[in-house]
């Protein structure tokens, strides 16, 4: 299987760091975001990673050829000319994917010990078109699930916006926040209707409705947007040699 690391982003919440660097190598423990998540995915067997880039995209490639991408085969999605959020980004990066049936995308900027390999699992024995890992804790925006966990819509509770599949009851529904860590099949290429910058939310929302899109709960595991100063230091604290509660990924 093949992965991934959405690194394009600008990482206005991490500023004044991302004035000058981009966020995926913002420092936890003396090793990068990238870094972090490129051994990670090693763990599951993961050894092959496309990673995009654009804001201090030189910074980035230049990291990943020195350390020899950090024992992976890391290949390089350039979206220098204009930043296409998280769909864009998937689409352009298409073509490293052409021979795959199943594959990882996951956003650099968080960390966690979620048992990926129990993700794939999941997403392979349901035949789900998307699997998405999601958990039960506080957001400003949550995917709504139905009693069979599969996507029913959307809310943002802050302002009040409701997204949901024809026929869907909003009061039924289960609010769950997205981890942004998901298992795609390919044939999610030929659905993808949309063209340059948008979100994979946007088309998980268009989909939903006649595709079989999934969520995979992993509430109890440990996860961290390291999108925040205050987040980096926490993070600093909760993973120094290994990911908690995993033996085995030193680095």
């Amino acid at each position: 299987m093949k992965a991934l690391l959405l690194s394009a982003g600008l990482g206005t919440r991490l500023k004044p760091f991302t004035d000058h660097h981009p966020k995926a190598l913002a420092s936890v423990n003396g090793r990068s975001l990238l870094e972090w998540n490129i051994r990670n995915l090693q763990y599951f067997g993961i050894r092959e990673v496309v990673v995009n880039v654009h804001h201090f995209a030189e910074q980035i490639i230049e990291v990943l050829e020195r350390e020899q991408g950090f024992g992976s085969k890391v290949h390089i999605s350039d979206e220098r000319d204009a930043v296409l959020e998280t769909g864009g980004g998937l689409k352009k990066a298409a073509p490293f994917f052409a021979q795959e049936q199943d594959f990882l995308v996951m956003n650099v900027d968080i960390l966690t010990n979620a048992d990926i390999s129990a993700l794939v699992k999941q997403h392979r024995e349901s035949g789900a078109l998307a699997t998405l890992a999601v958990q039960q804790r506080t957001s400003s925006r949550y995917f709504l699930f139905d009693a069979d966990r599969r996507l029913r819509g959307w809310e943002n509770v802050q302002s009040g916006l409701v997204r949901l599949t024809e026929g869907a009851d909003r009061a039924a529904l289960v609010p769950m926040a997205f981890s942004g860590l998901q298992v795609l099949h390919s044939d999610i290429f030929a659905e993808m209707k949309q063209e340059g910058k948008f979100s994979l939310v946007d088309v998980y929302l268009d989909l939903c409705g006649k595709a079989h899109i999934r969520g995979w709960d992993h509430s109890a595991d440990l996860l961290l947007d390291v999108g925040k100063p205050e987040s980096l230091e926490r993070a600093a604290a909760l993973f120094s040699d290994a990911f908690p509660g995993r033996t085995g990924i030193s680095v």
